[in-house]
């Protein structure tokens, strides 16, 4: 197994339950906007090694999903800015290059101190 990319959750957003519903999460470095922080997941700014991609596994603790597409900004920001969303449709077409796209499987309590992974089997 090779670890593409590994974080954790520093701090929750006062409203990242909002967008639960909606079937997504948002995780943000530390220079969130503040229009943004309440909605987010902080963690810190960490790089990436290798190539994101479907296929891949990104896992959140213990629960893991499939990822299904990935937009083609989602691996710039989230290593410039610590910055993507993820998206738990299942979708296999990119409708926001920011976004990264699992199985549509409930999604997972997440926790300060949740790591968060990517991984290649």
């Amino acid at each position: 197994m090779k670890i593409i990319y590994e974080n954790q959750v520093k701090a929750l957003g006062v409203s990242v339950e909002e967008f639960k519903d909606a079937g997504m999460l948002i995780i943000f470095g530390d220079n969130a906007p503040e229009e943004l922080r309440d909605y987010c997941y902080s963690v810190s700014v960490n790089p990436i090694n290798g190539t994101i991609a479907a296929g891949q596994t990104l896992k959140f603790g213990d629960c893991a999903y499939k990822i299904t597409a990935v937009g083609s900004e989602a691996p710039v920001t989230l290593a410039g800015l610590g910055h993507c969303t993820i998206n738990f449709s299942g979708q296999t077409n990119v409708d926001l290059p920011g976004t990264i796209y699992v199985e549509n499987k409930p999604q997972p309590d997440i926790t300060v101190g949740t790591v968060i992974q990517i991984v290649e089997d």
